[in-house]
């Protein structure tokens, strides 16, 4: 329901943007708990994804990053549904990249796509 929230959130302040604009989005978390699943989903992250990825790169295939363009090139989907995109990725893995359905809970999965997706927005920084 939180992802929900977020994804609802995110369209509305992109229709909101006046057309032929750039806008540039600082993300405020209005509720607590979806703050508690970003922080959730870097713990997640840590544990489970950054021995590859660390600070959004890719030591196994330099292009194939988790930057916002790699991520928007090399996932189907991206660009329509991009937590979803994510998601499957991160379920269903491809190539050297494992599946974790059987290894993370749904609920762990939605939320370090979540962290990817924020991290991927703000260009990595601080990672």
């Amino acid at each position: 329901m939180r992802i929900v929230l977020f994804i609802a959130l995110l369209a509305i302040a992109l229709w909101a943007a006046p057309c032929g604009s750039i806008a540039l989005f600082q993300f405020t978390f209005i509720d607590s708990a979806l703050a508690a699943e970003i922080s959730n989903g870097s713990k997640i992250f840590n544990a489970n994804c950054s021995s590859c990825h660390i600070g959004g790169g890719n030591i196994l295939i330099s292009e194939k990053t988790l930057k916002k363009e790699a991520l928007s090139k090399y996932l189907e989907d991206y660009d329509a549904d991009s937590i979803q995109a994510i998601i499957y990725q991160v379920q269903n893995g491809k190539n050297a990249m494992p599946a974790f359905k059987n290894k993370l809970s749904e609920q762990e999965i939605i939320e370090v796509a979540a962290y990817i997706f924020q991290k991927a927005e703000l260009g990595w920084q601080d990672s």
